[in-house]
């Protein structure tokens, strides 16, 4: 309610106005009414007729002609254009010196110019989070949880840059993003032994590595060199540098995959610079061959038509991985904690939990069937 009592007009809502008997829609950003029409352009009139004016509401979001209204802002006020701008500088950046994948680079690329398209001439000031919540649900084809959440964290990411590098102030603080769902899908031992059949070695190894280490299949998995190979006393160790987490850690390896890395080694010294796992032609892995391989697997053995099968990916590597250890596949069906397995595969505690711990992991189930006097009989 405002001071004098009367209920606000909301914004992106259909709204009557008793002066003209008809009906308007305000724009995110904009203090301008706007008469909501029919479909043969005439205003909608009548109190009663709400029905017919949130349709009408609803065509105009439809066809994605609704756009902020920017107001006259100070001279030299950064834009939502330049703040994107700047990030997208950041990010190519990054991919030159290694620290940003290309593949990240190229989606920031895509949502930030969809994000300018929609409102890259509104000042920084006038920036609401209604803007974003808007921008993303006009997407129709945005149907999974996960393709929204990118798009938002994206959008954060270059808005929190420009603050911490510009000194840039938004009002974007505390925009909610879907919340993760948990990394369900993993690899059976029969699905794995299809997965080898069904391509050839060098990938194959590759699929290998990552099922048995966990690592990041394109930005970890296809940068290991020789470089990265550490031999201890106990075995075999790699040294990792994530390009997303920006971290170094260094896991242990099992010694089927040490033996595959040795092997490796005899074409890619250290030194050489050469990355360890190649294709056929020599070249390193990147995303889009993976990507288009995995796809012709799945269609081959008609995993695409198989309501479970038709979600794997690379990143399914990574996922049996985490299953398998959380339950204990390769310890005697011991599985290990969730602080072990985040430092194996380089997310926080709190992110392994979230995508792995509450549906896989032994040490939080277990206390569970404990509490209702079901505990394991030995």
């Amino acid at each position: 309610m405002s001071a004098n009592g009367r209920r606000r007009r909301p914004r992106g809502s259909a709204w009557h106005w008793r002066q003209t008997d008809a009906w308007y829609y305000t724009p995110l950003g904009a203090k301008r009414r706007v008469p909501l029409v029919d479909e043969e352009g005439k205003p909608i009139r009548g109190k009663e007729n709400r029905q017919a004016a949130e349709l009408a509401l609803a065509r105009v979001k439809a066809a994605g002609e609704w756009r902020p209204t920017a107001e006259p802002a100070k001279e030299g006020a950064w834009l939502v254009a330049k703040i994107c701008s700047e990030f997208i500088q950041y990010c190519r950046g990054g991919v030159q010196n290694g620290s940003i994948s290309e593949g990240y680079c190229d989606e920031v690329v895509r949502r930030l110019n969809q994000f300018c398209d929609y409102c890259g001439a509104l000042p920084v000031a006038q920036l609401e989070k209604g803007h974003v919540e808007y921008w993303v649900g006009s997407h129709r084809t945005w149907q999974s949880p996960v393709t929204r959440r990118n798009a938002i964290t994206i959008v954060l990411a270059a808005f929190n840059h420009a603050r911490e590098v510009h000194d840039v102030p938004h009002a974007l603080k505390g925009l909610k993003k879907p919340p993760s769902r948990p990394r369900l899908h993993s690899f059976t031992e029969e699905e794995e032994s299809a997965l080898y059949e069904a391509t050839d070695q060098p990938f194959g190894d590759f699929l290998f590595a990552a099922i048995h280490t966990g690592l990041r299949p394109f930005c970890e998995l296809a940068r290991i060199t020789g470089d990265h190979v550490m031999e201890t006393d106990r075995g075999m160790m790699w040294r990792v540098d994530s390009s997303k987490t920006k971290k170094v850690r260094k896991i242990p390896l099992r010694k089927e995959v040490a033996q595959l890395v040795r092997r490796l080694m005899e074409s890619a010294p250290a030194g050489s610079g050469a990355p360890l796992f190649r294709n056929a032609q020599g070249n390193p892995w990147k995303k889009v061959n993976c990507v288009g391989r995995f796809l012709r697997i799945k269609e081959k053995l008609k995993w695409n038509k198989d309501p479970v099968c038709k979600h794997y990916s690379c990143y399914t590597c990574r996922h049996t991985f985490a299953h398998r250890m959380l339950s204990g596949y390769w310890n005697g069906g011991v599985g290990c904690s969730i602080e072990t397995l985040a430092e194996l595969i380089g997310d926080t505690p709190k992110v392994a939990f979230d995508h792995y711990g509450r549906e896989w992991g032994q040490h939080y189930q277990d206390p569970l069937w404990v509490a209702i006097g079901a505990a394991e009989s030995s």
